[in-house]
């Protein structure tokens, strides 16, 4: 319906804009098998024989005294001018509301379940759903799918997804995004949730940054730590480098080939990272204020193996101090230990990985009960302090909690199966495994 009203919109602005260039009448079908537009009555014009008309200031009018681009055409070709131009202005503009996915104002949508959130859990959160037979709409504030997954390490390796000894995280999101198309979510990307109220029917509504409102019955809040950025160094010059030769994440790995790379860190991340560049780089050094590192156990071996070998240098216990450079390219960096050994590290590149600022933004405001920026969920359904409100993956708390990937699917289960009875009163579920249930909608 809402197509036919712009296609409407459509035509009245397209007659307003060419009746502005020329005129038109009716007249007797001819080729076409329609009317046919009536050719504009040229008032004054100048001809010669060498050039054809040609167009003096204020000679040429057409009846109704609007004027016209030219008289070049005959009747049947201005005719199809003017449809082509009229189809081509239709189209535009109709893909521009419905195929690229432009919120109009006060746009409103009614589904099953929302899912705030479209990283690794919110998306295994839609697979649940749609296992259950539940509709869902996924809203977040980045313009892609995938969370912190996609927008900062797509290419870093996940080494503990079941049945995949090594996936990077862009690779687990096309699967998961494979894994959820036969229940067609709808997406809501590059806004975020900024309200959630409560119809005296216990209905919940989520409203976006783009004036759009989505109602259900249950809400799956898959925020993740909230919205991110950088812990920056406090290093005065450091913005100068930053997008050259500074960087906090890794987006492709191959940027780093045949460079000096210094990291700065001593969790997963940069040890992480430190083993994945050491078979690219020119040289790869890790700085770390204390000789011993906060990741796990095994790659802490192999990092102190590949020093061992020479392969790169550990520099501990140093801290950054400074960097040399211009023009945002790095030249060098400077460490010191705390009694005032310095050290100068030669490098083109700078990773600064000592994790990211965390903010739950709205949410936080939402009335929910928190705990040190988490929702405290019910383990069993992570059902939050507000009925029909879900929380799942990282921004989720209970005690002996595990911040794994593999953890937030679980919880994605719970919450799903916890959510159908309020958006199915009445209904029982009758447990099945997918290897006998199949995929619904699918013989």
């Amino acid at each position: 319906m809402t197509t036919y009203v712009a296609g409407f919109l459509v035509f009245l602005i397209e007659q307003s804009i060419f009746r502005s260039i020329y005129s038109v009448r009716l007249r007797t079908r001819e080729s076409w098998g329609f009317p046919e537009l009536k050719r504009s009555t040229l008032i004054r014009s100048l001809q010669t024989p060498s050039h054809g008309f040609q167009r003096p200031p204020g000679l040429w009018r057409v009846e109704g005294g609007a004027p016209i681009l030219s008289e070049f055409f005959s009747g049947p070709q201005l005719d199809r001018v003017y449809l082509f131009l009229f189809f081509l202005f239709s189209f535009f503009f109709v893909r521009s509301f419905f195929v690229q996915g432009i919120s109009m104002p006060n746009s409103t949508h009614a589904t099953d379940v929302i899912v705030i959130g479209a990283g690794p859990v919110g998306l295994f959160a839609v697979f649940q759903c749609g296992m259950l037979g539940l509709k869902c709409h996924v809203v977040d504030a980045l313009d892609v799918v995938g969370g912190q997954c996609a927008a900062l390490y797509p290419e870093k390796p996940i080494f503990d997804i079941p049945a995949h000894p090594s996936i990077t995280g862009g690779t687990l999101i096309d699967k998961l995004m494979q894994q959820i198309t036969p229940f067609q979510p709808v997406f809501h990307l590059g806004q975020q949730a900024v309200s959630l109220s409560q119809a005296p029917n216990n209905a919940w509504t989520v409203k976006t940054s783009h004036d759009l409102s989505i109602t259900a019955q249950a809400v799956i809040i898959a925020a993740g730590a909230g919205a991110f950025g950088p812990n920056r160094p406090p290093l005065d010059n450091i913005r100068d480098f930053e997008g050259h030769s500074v960087f906090y994440m890794v987006r492709r790995r191959q940027d780093f080939a045949g460079r000096r790379v210094v990291i700065a860190g001593g969790g997963d991340s940069a040890v992480d990272w430190a083993l994945s560049l050491v078979d690219i780089a020119e040289s790869v050094m890790v700085i770390h204020r204390r000789a011993k590192f906060r990741a796990a156990p095994e790659s802490i071996r192999q990092l102190e193996a590949l020093a061992c070998e020479g392969r790169l240098e550990l520099v501990t216990p140093y801290q950054l101090s400074g960097l040399e450079g211009g023009d945002g390219r790095l030249t060098a960096v400077r460490v010191a230990t705390l009694d005032g050994e310095e050290r100068r590290l030669d490098a083109d590149v700078l990773l600064a990985l000592f994790g990211l600022a965390t903010d739950l933004g709205p949410i936080a405001s939402w009335g929910l009960a928190l705990a040190h920026h988490h929702i405290p969920v019910t383990p069993s359904t992570c059902a939050t302090s507000a009925p029909g409100l879900f929380a799942v993956g990282d921004i989720a708390n209970y005690p002996g909690k595990l911040k794994l990937i593999l953890t937030g699917f679980a919880e994605a289960a719970h919450a799903a199966h916890a959510a159908y009875s309020l958006v199915r009163p009445g209904e029982v579920i009758h447990f099945e495994h997918s290897t006998s249930k199949g995929l619904p909608g699918r013989d």
